[in-house]
């Protein structure tokens, strides 16, 4: 199949379109506004069902912050990556020799995001910003589009029947007059505990650290990126946004390497904050002052940590409202400070010589963003717009007190808060807004979350700005998460199409079971799961106990050896007849049993296997994993097919979670 970039950029081959006032239009059945991982998912989910779509990216990159250095995913749990979500993953782990891949490079990820568009019909424009949103009542009837290089001239516009906001920003929903907002609510707001003002000990500056220019002198100023302000209450809403940053790929491959030299616009006061942090809490290594994450091939997904690090804390407030221009303003100072906090670390006399000597084994990798000078062209936008639909998804959505049932997605992140703000607090510098309160199982995600309210817009559906308060969208905003909503959007406007109906009208049954029988939107084989919450699948016998590790899902079920005999049996009544690779969660612990007996039953006969589990390694953000079982060629003709994990030989605990076949020719 064919598919082609529009790109309007000055080195590469450029379209040439009427400079009229009013430009030509296209029409489409979908038009997606946003390349963002979502994006992608969308498109090749609407144009794998038969539907003309088109994907319009501001920037000249696909995938969002997937393909941005964002590569150590944020998972929460992985009961929640379903459909094609998943299936990205799974590509990734072909590419990387394993099951599934959850720590990868941005040039990896972006040729994925490249290729699922080549394998469909979806036709994508990049350097293309929103201009204007031309509306008839409730529906949108055309958006008119500027390229990037020519901002506030028309350069095309595109006519759909549908149409679906998948960046992170929000700009469709909020030009087609949808409800939104933009900050922390109040407490009140919502009845909720989390919103609002949070001063707390996370990412925080130890006690003692001066904010004065000269120390001890108020007179004198603030230092750099201290706010001069109040701390009002906890709970107090505002118009702050939690602060962005760069997910950085690095790279120690000496010949893939480029060193870091003296960025743009470098002025090493930005960093005295450091300087003092440090005097009060003194340097061990690099992971003092950055989440440093290893990805494969030498790399790193470098993040914010502690007090002072690359959150560009207090410096976005105006981004999720600001034009075009002005972002790109905000942008390249976020970039211009990053790069010179590494070029600080790595050369500043004021830094330990054994820590500049560490960070100058880093440098750019040669092999990333090739076209932008080996720096990631996708700030962290971790949060702009909300919009406020049909539902808000709240703390409440979250702790399991409220409990939706339209759902078409799941979060189970952590509700997660980066600082919002820098300010004096008793004569001392302290970051305000962090949050990271966890400990629930996955929750649903509720249709009514992706669409506007229906007196405003008819024809939109929303599933990266979706409709959440602040501290519930802390949770949901995971890359997994938005691709899972994307497709679900994408499901919900064909059928929006087909029916002649508005987005708020469509049945979130039929939409489920849309992606029950079609999770990869183009026919492959569904995988099998059997989950041990599935009473009418698994059979226990035994002593069992509830898991007190995070496994898949909501629960799962554990026995210990020295009890005795304990079976845990998984049957799969309705599987198809074909080839499986068959797996097992296996939530690790260190009381996990080093070795597991289980016996696969394909239909016809049985076969009994000890599986070493001693050496499983799990990386990442995750304490557990799928452990093959082996290849089976399953048949389902008189007995279903069963899978049967028990204590025998075990020694220690054996956890019973999940069971899983995969079609063999999956990927």
């Amino acid at each position: 199949m064919n598919r082609f970039f529009v790109v309007l950029y000055a080195f590469v081959s450029v379209v040439v379109l009427p400079s009229a006032a009013t430009p030509r239009a296209d029409s489409y059945d979908l038009c997606i506004y946003g390349g963002t991982s979502a994006g992608v998912i969308a498109a090749y989910t609407a144009a794998k069902a038969g539907k003309s779509v088109v994907l319009i990216e501001p920037s000249h990159m696909l995938g969002g912050m997937s393909a941005g250095g964002l590569g150590q995913t944020d998972i929460g749990n992985k009961y929640v990556v379903t459909g094609l979500a998943l299936d990205f993953y799974r590509k990734l782990g072909k590419h990387y020799g394993t099951f599934e891949q959850w720590i990868f490079e941005p040039h990896v990820a972006e040729r994925l995001f490249n290729q699922y568009m080549e394998q469909c019909d979806a036709k994508v424009l990049l350097g293309q910003a929103l201009l204007d949103v031309r509306k008839s009542a409730t529906t949108i009837e055309e958006i008119v589009l500027q390229a990037v290089d020519r901002l506030g001239t028309p350069s095309l516009s595109v006519k759909a029947k549908m149409y679906m906001d998948c960046t992170y920003e929000g700009d469709l929903m909020a030009k087609a007059g949808v409800s939104y907002h933009v900050g922390r609510e109040d407490n009140r707001v919502y009845g909720e505990t989390l919103n609002g003002v949070q001063l707390m000990t996370g990412h925080q500056f130890p006690d003692g650290v001066d904010p004065y220019v000269v120390r001890g002198d108020p007179s004198s100023g603030l230092l750099w990126g201290i706010r001069d302000g109040e701390l009002l209450p906890n709970g107090t809403g505002d118009n702050k946004v939690q602060a962005y940053n760069y997910r950085i790929a690095l790279s120690n491959v000496p010949e893939n390497r480029i060193p870091i030299t003296k960025p743009d616009n470098y002025d090493p006061a930005r960093y005295e904050l450091l300087k003092r942090q440090k005097e009060i809490q003194p340097w061990k290594g690099l992971n003092d002052v950055f989440i440093w994450s290893l990805m494969p091939n030498g790399k790193t997904d470098i993040n914010n940590r502690n007090g002072f690090s690359t959150d560009m804390i207090g410096m976005n407030w105006d981004y999720p409202e600001a034009d075009y221009q002005r972002r790109q303003e905000i942008i390249k100072a976020h970039e211009d400070y990053t790069k010179g906090l590494l070029y600080f670390v790595g050369n500043d006399p004021s830094v330990p010589e054994f820590i500049r000597k560490e960070m100058q084994q880093w440098g750019y990798p040669k092999d990333e963003y090739v076209n932008n000078g080996h720096w990631s062209p996708q700030l962290y936008i971790r949060e702009a717009r909300r919009m406020i639909g049909e539902l808000v998804m709240t703390q409440h959505h979250c702790q399991g007190r409220e409990v939706v049932t339209d759902d078409v997605g799941y979060a189970a992140y952590t509700m997660d808060s980066h600082n919002c703000d820098r300010l004096v607090v008793n004569g001392m510098a302290k970051n305000e807004g962090n949050v990271e309160v966890g400990g629930f199982p996955p929750f649903p995600i509720s249709y009514r979350a992706i669409v506007p309210k229906r007196e405003q817009v008819t024809n939109l559906l929303v599933p990266v700005c979706l409709s959440a308060s602040h501290i519930a969208f802390g949770s949901i905003r995971m890359e997994p998460v938005f691709m899972v909503l994307g497709q679900s959007a994408a499901v919900a406007a064909c059928i929006a199409i087909d029916q002649r109906i508005d987005v708020q009208q469509v049945g979130v049954e039929q939409l489920k079971s849309i992606l029950a029988d079609n999770p990869k939107a183009d026919f492959r084989k569904a995988d099998y799961l059997v989950n041990c919450t599935d009473s009418n699948a698994v059979a226990f016998t035994g002593k069992w106990d509830t898991g007190k590790s995070k496994g898949y899902g909501r629960t799962y079920y554990q026995a210990e050896s020295a009890d005795g005999l304990s079976t845990a049996t998984f049957t799969a009544p309705a599987i198809t007849s074909g080839s499986y690779d068959v797996y097992t969660y296996f939530p690790k612990t260190a009381e996990s049993s080093g070795k597991l007996t289980y016996v696969v039953f394909d239909g016809e006969n049985q076969d009994e296997r000890v599986l070493d589990l001693s050496g499983v390694e799990i990386k990442g953000q995750t304490s557990s994993t799928w452990v093959s079982l082996g290849s089976y060629t399953v048949t389902n003709k008189t007995k279903p097919p069963f899978v049967t994990i028990s204590t025998k030989g075990a020694d220690g605990i054996v956890a019973a979670n999940a069971v899983l076949f995969v079609p063999s020719d999956d990927q």
